[in-house]
Protein backbone atom coordinates (compact mmCIF):
# COMPACT_ATOMS: atom_id res chain seq x y z
CA UNK A 1 0.00 0.00 0.00
CA UNK A 2 2.89 2.91 0.79
CA UNK A 3 4.39 1.80 -2.32
CA UNK A 4 1.78 2.58 -4.21
CA UNK A 5 1.07 5.61 -2.69
CA UNK A 6 4.86 6.44 -3.01
CA UNK A 7 4.77 5.57 -6.75
CA UNK A 8 1.19 8.02 -7.04
CA UNK A 9 3.05 10.77 -5.88
CA UNK A 10 6.42 10.05 -7.95
CA UNK A 11 4.36 9.79 -10.97
CA UNK A 12 1.89 12.80 -10.55
CA UNK A 13 5.15 14.70 -9.41
CA UNK A 14 6.99 13.84 -12.70
CA UNK A 15 3.52 14.20 -14.62
CA UNK A 16 3.40 18.07 -13.16
CA UNK A 17 7.13 18.80 -13.90
CA UNK A 18 6.48 17.74 -17.84
CA UNK A 19 3.13 19.83 -17.93
CA UNK A 20 5.03 22.82 -16.97
CA UNK A 21 7.84 22.68 -18.97
CA UNK A 22 5.42 21.54 -21.83
CA UNK A 23 3.71 24.72 -21.25
CA UNK A 24 6.71 26.91 -21.27
CA UNK A 25 5.77 27.42 -16.96
CA UNK A 26 9.02 25.44 -16.17
CA UNK A 27 9.78 28.90 -14.91
CA UNK A 28 7.69 28.48 -11.86
CA UNK A 29 10.22 25.83 -10.27
CA UNK A 30 13.25 28.81 -9.75
CA UNK A 31 10.39 30.50 -8.08
CA UNK A 32 9.92 27.43 -5.89
CA UNK A 33 13.98 27.61 -5.57
CA UNK A 34 13.91 31.14 -4.40
CA UNK A 35 10.92 30.82 -1.79
CA UNK A 36 13.34 27.92 0.13
CA UNK A 37 16.26 30.13 -0.29
CA UNK A 38 14.87 33.18 1.20
CA UNK A 39 11.85 31.62 3.33
CA UNK A 40 9.40 33.84 1.77
CA UNK A 41 6.38 33.48 -0.76
CA UNK A 42 7.17 37.19 -1.98
CA UNK A 43 9.79 40.11 -3.05
CA UNK A 44 11.94 41.10 -0.48
CA UNK A 45 12.84 44.62 0.41
CA UNK A 46 16.31 42.60 1.02
CA UNK A 47 16.62 40.62 -1.93
CA UNK A 48 19.62 41.84 -3.17
CA UNK A 49 21.16 39.19 -1.10
CA UNK A 50 20.28 36.18 -2.94
CA UNK A 51 20.41 37.86 -6.57
CA UNK A 52 23.02 38.72 -8.83
CA UNK A 53 24.27 42.51 -8.40
CA UNK A 54 25.99 45.09 -10.32
CA UNK A 55 27.69 47.30 -7.90
CA UNK A 56 27.46 50.98 -7.44
CA UNK A 57 29.88 53.73 -6.13
CA UNK A 58 29.17 56.83 -4.32
CA UNK A 59 28.91 60.00 -5.81
CA UNK A 60 32.51 61.83 -6.54
CA UNK A 61 31.21 64.41 -4.48
CA UNK A 62 29.18 63.35 -1.82
CA UNK A 63 26.25 65.51 -0.02
CA UNK A 64 24.73 65.32 3.35
CA UNK A 65 21.43 66.40 3.73
CA UNK A 66 21.10 69.19 6.09
CA UNK A 67 19.56 68.32 9.46
CA UNK A 68 16.55 70.73 10.24
CA UNK A 69 17.13 73.29 13.49
CA UNK A 70 14.59 71.52 14.92
CA UNK A 71 15.76 67.49 13.66
CA UNK A 72 13.87 65.16 15.75
CA UNK A 73 12.67 67.42 18.29
CA UNK A 74 9.19 66.40 17.75
CA UNK A 75 7.88 63.08 18.45
CA UNK A 76 5.40 60.93 16.67
CA UNK A 77 1.84 60.38 17.88
CA UNK A 78 1.26 56.91 19.01
CA UNK A 79 -1.02 56.27 16.23
CA UNK A 80 1.79 56.68 13.93
CA UNK A 81 4.37 54.36 16.25
CA UNK A 82 1.15 51.80 15.56
CA UNK A 83 1.66 52.24 11.83
CA UNK A 84 4.64 51.85 12.01
CA UNK A 85 4.76 48.46 13.94
CA UNK A 86 1.56 47.37 11.98
CA UNK A 87 3.50 47.26 8.95
CA UNK A 88 6.69 46.74 9.55
CA UNK A 89 8.26 49.70 8.60
CA UNK A 90 12.31 50.14 8.76
CA UNK A 91 13.02 53.85 7.92
CA UNK A 92 10.66 56.96 8.14
CA UNK A 93 12.06 60.62 7.43
CA UNK A 94 10.18 64.20 6.83
CA UNK A 95 11.69 66.21 5.04
CA UNK A 96 10.67 69.74 5.81
CA UNK A 97 12.32 72.81 3.24
CA UNK A 98 14.88 70.72 2.11
CA UNK A 99 16.47 69.65 5.79
CA UNK A 100 15.46 66.47 7.56
CA UNK A 101 13.18 66.94 10.35
CA UNK A 102 12.48 63.69 11.14
CA UNK A 103 14.48 60.89 11.07
CA UNK A 104 13.58 56.59 12.67
CA UNK A 105 14.76 53.61 11.72
CA UNK A 106 13.65 50.30 13.37
CA UNK A 107 14.21 46.70 12.60
CA UNK A 108 18.17 46.58 12.77
CA UNK A 109 18.03 48.90 9.91
CA UNK A 110 20.03 52.60 9.87
CA UNK A 111 20.88 55.30 7.99
CA UNK A 112 23.18 53.80 5.42
CA UNK A 113 21.69 50.42 5.07
CA UNK A 114 20.47 49.41 1.73
CA UNK A 115 16.65 47.95 0.91
CA UNK A 116 15.18 47.50 -2.40
CA UNK A 117 13.39 50.20 -3.94
CA UNK A 118 10.91 48.22 -6.02
CA UNK A 119 8.99 50.09 -8.45
CA UNK A 120 10.52 53.80 -7.00
CA UNK A 121 12.93 53.16 -9.77
CA UNK A 122 10.47 53.17 -12.83
CA UNK A 123 10.24 57.16 -11.79
CA UNK A 124 13.97 57.60 -12.21
CA UNK A 125 13.92 55.49 -15.62
CA UNK A 126 11.42 57.40 -16.85
CA UNK A 127 13.51 60.96 -15.96
CA UNK A 128 16.29 59.30 -17.73
CA UNK A 129 14.42 59.42 -21.15
CA UNK A 130 14.08 63.48 -20.57
CA UNK A 131 17.69 63.70 -20.05
CA UNK A 132 18.79 61.46 -22.92
CA UNK A 133 16.58 63.74 -25.16
CA UNK A 134 18.88 66.55 -23.86
CA UNK A 135 21.84 64.92 -25.02
CA UNK A 136 20.34 64.31 -28.66
CA UNK A 137 20.94 60.38 -28.36
CA UNK A 138 17.00 60.07 -28.90
CA UNK A 139 15.60 62.74 -30.71
CA UNK A 140 12.06 63.24 -28.84
CA UNK A 141 9.48 61.62 -26.27
CA UNK A 142 7.84 60.98 -29.97
CA UNK A 143 10.55 58.53 -30.90
CA UNK A 144 9.52 54.73 -32.06
CA UNK A 145 10.86 52.52 -29.68
CA UNK A 146 11.92 50.37 -32.56
CA UNK A 147 14.48 52.49 -33.94
CA UNK A 148 16.24 50.76 -30.54
CA UNK A 149 14.99 47.91 -30.49
CA UNK A 150 13.59 46.54 -34.06
CA UNK A 151 12.81 42.66 -32.31
CA UNK A 152 10.13 44.29 -31.04
CA UNK A 153 6.98 42.57 -31.83
CA UNK A 154 2.94 42.61 -32.16
CA UNK A 155 0.57 44.51 -34.18
CA UNK A 156 1.19 48.19 -32.55
CA UNK A 157 5.12 47.26 -32.37
CA UNK A 158 6.26 49.76 -34.86
CA UNK A 159 3.89 52.42 -33.59
CA UNK A 160 4.65 52.38 -29.83
CA UNK A 161 6.93 55.79 -29.05
CA UNK A 162 9.47 55.96 -26.07
CA UNK A 163 6.92 58.28 -24.00
CA UNK A 164 4.67 55.36 -24.02
CA UNK A 165 6.69 53.61 -22.27
CA UNK A 166 7.58 56.24 -19.73
CA UNK A 167 3.72 57.13 -18.84
CA UNK A 168 2.29 53.65 -19.01
CA UNK A 169 0.92 53.13 -22.31
CA UNK A 170 2.56 51.20 -24.23
CA UNK A 171 0.09 48.52 -25.61
CA UNK A 172 2.12 45.77 -24.30
CA UNK A 173 0.69 42.51 -23.23
CA UNK A 174 1.72 42.28 -19.92
CA UNK A 175 -0.21 40.77 -16.62
CA UNK A 176 0.85 43.26 -13.51
CA UNK A 177 -0.08 40.48 -11.10
CA UNK A 178 2.50 39.36 -8.39
CA UNK A 179 0.25 36.68 -7.17
CA UNK A 180 -0.28 34.61 -9.76
CA UNK A 181 3.23 32.50 -10.20
CA UNK A 182 2.19 31.87 -13.63
CA UNK A 183 1.80 35.77 -14.97
CA UNK A 184 4.81 37.59 -16.57
CA UNK A 185 5.93 39.58 -13.45
CA UNK A 186 6.98 37.10 -11.10
CA UNK A 187 8.52 35.48 -14.16
CA UNK A 188 10.69 38.78 -15.02
CA UNK A 189 11.60 38.56 -11.74
CA UNK A 190 13.45 35.14 -11.39
CA UNK A 191 14.65 34.93 -14.87
CA UNK A 192 18.36 34.89 -15.82
CA UNK A 193 18.06 36.28 -19.23
CA UNK A 194 15.54 38.95 -19.37
CA UNK A 195 16.29 40.46 -23.07
CA UNK A 196 15.62 36.81 -24.65
CA UNK A 197 12.31 36.94 -22.38
CA UNK A 198 11.26 40.48 -23.35
CA UNK A 199 11.43 39.89 -27.31
CA UNK A 200 8.84 37.34 -27.05
CA UNK A 201 6.46 39.69 -25.88
CA UNK A 202 3.76 41.47 -27.77
CA UNK A 203 2.94 45.01 -28.10
CA UNK A 204 -0.94 43.91 -29.02
CA UNK A 205 -3.05 46.79 -28.49
CA UNK A 206 -2.99 50.66 -29.83
CA UNK A 207 -0.45 52.77 -27.52
CA UNK A 208 -0.74 56.08 -26.39
CA UNK A 209 -4.54 55.47 -25.96
CA UNK A 210 -4.48 54.82 -21.86
CA UNK A 211 -3.01 54.11 -18.80
CA UNK A 212 -1.93 50.56 -17.73
CA UNK A 213 0.55 49.95 -14.80
CA UNK A 214 3.22 47.00 -16.40
CA UNK A 215 6.97 46.60 -15.29
CA UNK A 216 7.50 45.56 -18.81
CA UNK A 217 7.21 48.73 -20.50
CA UNK A 218 9.77 50.15 -18.16
CA UNK A 219 12.00 47.18 -18.39
CA UNK A 220 11.74 48.24 -22.55
CA UNK A 221 12.57 52.14 -21.94
CA UNK A 222 15.50 50.78 -20.15
CA UNK A 223 16.77 48.38 -22.96
CA UNK A 224 15.99 51.09 -25.54
CA UNK A 225 17.96 53.90 -24.08
CA UNK A 226 20.93 51.24 -23.50
CA UNK A 227 20.56 50.95 -26.82
CA UNK A 228 20.70 54.74 -27.96
CA UNK A 229 22.99 56.10 -25.59
CA UNK A 230 25.40 52.54 -25.57
CA UNK A 231 25.46 52.86 -21.49
CA UNK A 232 23.78 50.40 -19.55
CA UNK A 233 20.63 52.38 -17.42
CA UNK A 234 22.57 52.00 -14.16
CA UNK A 235 25.38 53.71 -15.93
CA UNK A 236 23.40 56.48 -17.15
CA UNK A 237 21.58 57.03 -14.06
CA UNK A 238 24.45 57.85 -12.28
CA UNK A 239 26.02 59.91 -14.80
CA UNK A 240 22.61 61.36 -15.19
CA UNK A 241 21.74 61.78 -11.30
CA UNK A 242 23.29 60.25 -8.35
CA UNK A 243 26.40 61.31 -8.66
CA UNK A 244 26.05 65.26 -9.64
CA UNK A 245 23.03 64.73 -6.76
CA UNK A 246 25.84 63.58 -3.93
CA UNK A 247 24.49 60.18 -3.39
CA UNK A 248 26.62 59.47 -0.47
CA UNK A 249 26.47 55.41 -0.17
CA UNK A 250 27.41 52.75 -2.68
CA UNK A 251 24.37 51.04 -3.80
CA UNK A 252 23.43 48.29 -5.99
CA UNK A 253 21.13 47.10 -8.68
CA UNK A 254 20.18 43.52 -8.91
CA UNK A 255 20.58 41.76 -12.24
CA UNK A 256 19.06 38.96 -14.35
CA UNK A 257 22.29 37.46 -13.86
CA UNK A 258 26.33 38.17 -13.84
CA UNK A 259 26.14 36.40 -17.76
CA UNK A 260 24.02 38.15 -19.11
CA UNK A 261 24.08 41.76 -16.58
CA UNK A 262 21.01 43.00 -17.79
CA UNK A 263 19.50 45.10 -14.88
CA UNK A 264 15.95 44.87 -13.47
CA UNK A 265 15.08 47.69 -14.76
CA UNK A 266 11.58 48.09 -13.22
CA UNK A 267 13.01 47.39 -9.63
CA UNK A 268 15.33 46.26 -7.63
CA UNK A 269 17.72 48.90 -7.05
CA UNK A 270 18.71 48.83 -3.72
CA UNK A 271 19.64 51.92 -1.34
CA UNK A 272 18.59 54.23 1.80
CA UNK A 273 16.15 56.13 2.65
CA UNK A 274 18.18 59.47 2.37
CA UNK A 275 19.29 58.44 -1.39
CA UNK A 276 15.75 57.97 -2.20
CA UNK A 277 14.87 61.09 -0.92
CA UNK A 278 16.87 63.43 -3.31
CA UNK A 279 14.51 62.26 -6.07
CA UNK A 280 11.39 63.77 -4.61
CA UNK A 281 13.64 66.79 -3.66
CA UNK A 282 14.79 67.15 -7.29
CA UNK A 283 11.13 67.30 -8.75
CA UNK A 284 9.74 69.26 -5.86
CA UNK A 285 12.46 71.87 -7.24
CA UNK A 286 11.29 71.39 -10.86
CA UNK A 287 14.57 70.04 -11.62
CA UNK A 288 17.09 72.20 -10.32
CA UNK A 289 19.55 70.52 -8.06
CA UNK A 290 21.17 72.68 -4.94
CA UNK A 291 21.15 75.58 -8.03
CA UNK A 292 21.75 73.28 -10.99
CA UNK A 293 19.25 72.61 -13.61
CA UNK A 294 19.72 69.13 -13.76
CA UNK A 295 16.58 68.32 -15.75
CA UNK A 296 14.75 69.94 -17.95
CA UNK A 297 11.75 72.20 -15.70
CA UNK A 298 8.96 71.45 -18.88
CA UNK A 299 9.58 67.60 -18.18
CA UNK A 300 9.51 67.48 -14.72
CA UNK A 301 6.13 69.64 -15.13
CA UNK A 302 4.88 67.26 -17.67
CA UNK A 303 5.63 64.07 -15.48
CA UNK A 304 3.88 65.51 -12.06
CA UNK A 305 0.63 65.83 -14.08
CA UNK A 306 -1.83 63.08 -15.75
CA UNK A 307 -1.35 62.54 -19.51
CA UNK A 308 -4.81 61.34 -19.80
CA UNK A 309 -7.49 62.64 -18.45
CA UNK A 310 -9.28 59.15 -17.69
CA UNK A 311 -6.14 58.52 -15.08
CA UNK A 312 -5.64 60.91 -13.18
CA UNK A 313 -3.35 58.53 -11.31
CA UNK A 314 -0.35 58.67 -13.06
CA UNK A 315 2.36 61.02 -15.51
CA UNK A 316 5.49 60.07 -16.46
CA UNK A 317 7.00 57.87 -13.70
CA UNK A 318 4.65 59.53 -11.13
CA UNK A 319 1.84 58.54 -8.83
CA UNK A 320 0.13 61.63 -8.28
CA UNK A 321 -3.06 62.43 -5.92
CA UNK A 322 -4.45 64.06 -3.45
CA UNK A 323 -4.81 63.61 0.95
CA UNK A 324 -7.28 66.00 2.31
CA UNK A 325 -7.18 68.37 -0.61
CA UNK A 326 -3.63 68.91 -0.82
CA UNK A 327 -2.10 67.85 -4.08
CA UNK A 328 0.86 65.19 -3.97
CA UNK A 329 3.09 63.28 -6.67
CA UNK A 330 4.58 59.69 -5.12
CA UNK A 331 7.35 57.44 -5.86
CA UNK A 332 6.15 53.73 -4.95
CA UNK A 333 7.44 50.54 -4.92
CA UNK A 334 5.54 46.93 -3.72
CA UNK A 335 5.29 46.56 0.04
CA UNK A 336 5.36 50.21 0.78
CA UNK A 337 7.96 52.53 -0.61
CA UNK A 338 7.24 55.66 -0.70
CA UNK A 339 8.68 58.99 -1.33
CA UNK A 340 5.73 61.44 -1.16
CA UNK A 341 6.44 65.21 -1.86
CA UNK A 342 3.55 67.75 -0.70
CA UNK A 343 4.53 70.77 -2.68
CA UNK A 344 2.00 72.88 -0.66
CA UNK A 345 3.76 72.16 2.58
CA UNK A 346 7.25 72.26 1.17
CA UNK A 347 7.17 68.89 2.26
CA UNK A 348 8.73 64.88 1.07
CA UNK A 349 8.15 61.76 3.33
CA UNK A 350 9.89 59.01 3.02
CA UNK A 351 8.48 55.25 4.13
CA UNK A 352 10.48 52.04 3.50
CA UNK A 353 8.62 48.90 4.95
CA UNK A 354 7.80 45.09 4.84
CA UNK A 355 4.22 45.59 4.16
CA UNK A 356 1.61 47.91 2.96
CA UNK A 357 -1.81 48.01 2.73
CA UNK A 358 -4.29 47.22 -0.08
CA UNK A 359 -5.43 49.80 -2.55
CA UNK A 360 -8.04 52.26 -1.24
CA UNK A 361 -11.66 51.25 -2.59
CA UNK A 362 -12.01 52.22 -6.42
CA UNK A 363 -8.61 53.48 -6.27
CA UNK A 364 -4.85 52.64 -7.73
CA UNK A 365 -3.31 54.37 -3.78
CA UNK A 366 -2.67 52.02 -1.12
CA UNK A 367 -4.82 52.52 2.04
CA UNK A 368 -1.42 53.65 3.81
CA UNK A 369 -0.20 56.16 2.41
CA UNK A 370 -2.75 58.87 3.00
CA UNK A 371 -2.31 57.67 6.79
CA UNK A 372 1.50 58.06 6.16
CA UNK A 373 0.62 61.50 4.96
CA UNK A 374 -1.81 62.41 7.28
CA UNK A 375 0.80 61.68 10.17
CA UNK A 376 3.13 63.66 9.06
CA UNK A 377 1.26 66.86 8.73
CA UNK A 378 -0.54 66.29 12.11
CA UNK A 379 3.02 65.54 13.54
CA UNK A 380 4.39 68.92 12.55
CA UNK A 381 1.34 71.00 13.21
CA UNK A 382 1.35 72.12 8.98
CA UNK A 383 -2.24 71.45 8.82
CA UNK A 384 -2.76 75.19 10.83
CA UNK A 385 -0.24 76.64 7.74
CA UNK A 386 -2.51 76.72 4.93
Amino acid sequence: MLKKIIRSVVVGFVGLVAVLYLTGNGFVFKIVAKVLETGRTTAGIDDYLYFDNAEIPPSDNPQAWPLHEDYNRTASQPSLDRLHKELETVAFLIIKNDSILHERYFDGYGIDSKSNSFSMIKTIVAAALSKAVEAGDVQSEDQKVVDFLPWLIGDHAKEVSMGDLASMSSGLKWNEDYENLLTITPRTYVDKDMASLMKTIPIEAEPGQRFVYQSGSTQLLAMALQQATGQPIRTLLRDYFWNPMGVEHPTSWILDSKTHGLEKAYCCWNANARDFARFGKLFKNHGVWNGEQLIDSTFTAKAVRPRFEVSPQYGYGWWLGDVDGKAFFSMRGHLGQYVIVLPTYDLIVVRLGHRSMPDLPDSDTPADLPLFVREAVQMLALDNET
